[in-house]
């Protein structure tokens, strides 16, 4: 059977490019899962679409129904609006994180996943914990290489 889950994410850049990290709150049924990490040199958008990849892929079962919120236009949009499947078609020619659109689609396309936008600092208790995450994991002096970054 599968599981109803709900995640919120954000990723945050200080200095973007500079030290990054993301926070992901994952909630299901009684359970709620708290994960960040913080890399040395990487970029908003990057620390955005990675919370995704690595909430995905934190999930424990296939086929997992899954409402997931995030205040990154670019991450929404780019798949509510149909961009990454064209953008998928054409190889990723000129575009920007391909390393990481490649890592979600594995995973997004296990899963049964939608997407919501929320207003970034606003009054979603849950997306402001996962802000609170990211800038903690990106300002304790992080160690870990963002391999796909391109300064």
């Amino acid at each position: 059977m599968a599981a109803d889950i709900t995640i919120y994410t954000d990723g945050s850049a200080l200095g973007n490019p500079g030290p990054g990290g993301y926070g992901i709150v994952l909630i299901s049924g009684p359970h709620r899962k708290e994960i960040s990490e913080g890399y040395r040199l990487t970029t908003n958008n990057r620390m955005e679409l990675m919370a995704v990849c690595v909430a995905l892929e934190a999930l424990k079962f296939k086929g997992s129904n899954v409402t997931l919120y995030s205040d990154s236009k670019y991450v929404i949009d780019a798949i509510n609006k149909g961009w990454l499947f064209d953008w998928e078609r054409k190889g990723f020619k000129g575009k920007k994180n391909p390393d990481l659109w490649m890592r979600f689609l594995r995973i997004y396309r296990c899963h049964n996943v939608r997407f919501i936008w929320v207003k970034g600092h606003a009054s979603t208790v849950e997306n402001n914990r996962c802000d609170q995450l990211a800038v903690a994991a990106a300002s304790q002096d992080p160690q870990k290489q963002d391999v796909g970054y391109d300064e």
